[in-house]
């Protein structure tokens, strides 16, 4: 577009992230401003995935994480071989929705992330029903192939949006702090700023 950068139009599907089935596609338009202002996303999306089986979903990987003793700790989530102990798989799914925000930020026209690893994992015992965990995680910029590492601050309770707060060390600290329109999966994530860890 004249003036105002480039638009582009997606047609894709969406995935279960751990069973790799179809859930949904989606249809959207991105325009990137010529200003290093983020995009404009519109995007509408049609699920197959029932949503009464998504909450149940987030309910019982919620309730594997509420209910144990101590904080889960963990590390080097996958480990080298490319291996989830299974204790850890609720520690990984919600890193990978927290992440996800993390990427979608960052991302440029010309720059995208993956997330390579969860490098450490800590739980923070809390007295209301919210689940929170501070974790490293180790994203993988393309095409440069740098390794970025990016603290995050993740806290859920399913029905209630994801909130994520992070700074990535690329940034020179620069604090980001984001929560999710969406209740469950972090499904759709919003920007907000402004708040402290």
């Amino acid at each position: 577009i004249p003036d105002s950068g480039h638009k582009y139009y997606l047609q894709f599907t969406t995935e279960d992230y751990k069973s790799g089935e179809n859930t949904g596609s989606c249809l959207a338009t991105v325009l990137y401003p010529k200003t290093k202002s983020l995009p404009v996303v519109n995007i509408k999306c049609t699920h197959t995935k029932d949503q009464k089986q998504i909450q149940e979903e987030d309910s019982r990987l919620y309730q594997k994480i509420r209910h144990q003793t101590k904080p889960i700790i963990g590390n080097n989530i996958p480990d080298s071989y490319g291996n989830i102990e299974p204790a850890l798989e609720p520690v990984w799914a919600l890193a990978v929705a927290g992440s996800s925000y993390i990427m979608w930020e960052k991302s440029t026209e010309n720059v995208g992330y993956f997330m390579a690893q969860v490098k450490s994992a800590k739980q923070w015992i809390r007295k209301d029903d919210f689940i929170e965990f501070d974790y490293t995680v180790l994203l993988h910029e393309i095409p440069t192939q740098e390794i970025i590492s990016c603290h995050m601050r993740l806290t859920w309770l399913p029905g209630h949006p994801l909130k994520v707060k992070y700074f990535c060390a690329s940034e020179n600290q620069r604090l980001e702090d984001g929560s999710g329109m969406e209740s469950g999966s972090a499904a759709g994530i919003l920007h907000e700023k402004g708040a402290n860890f």
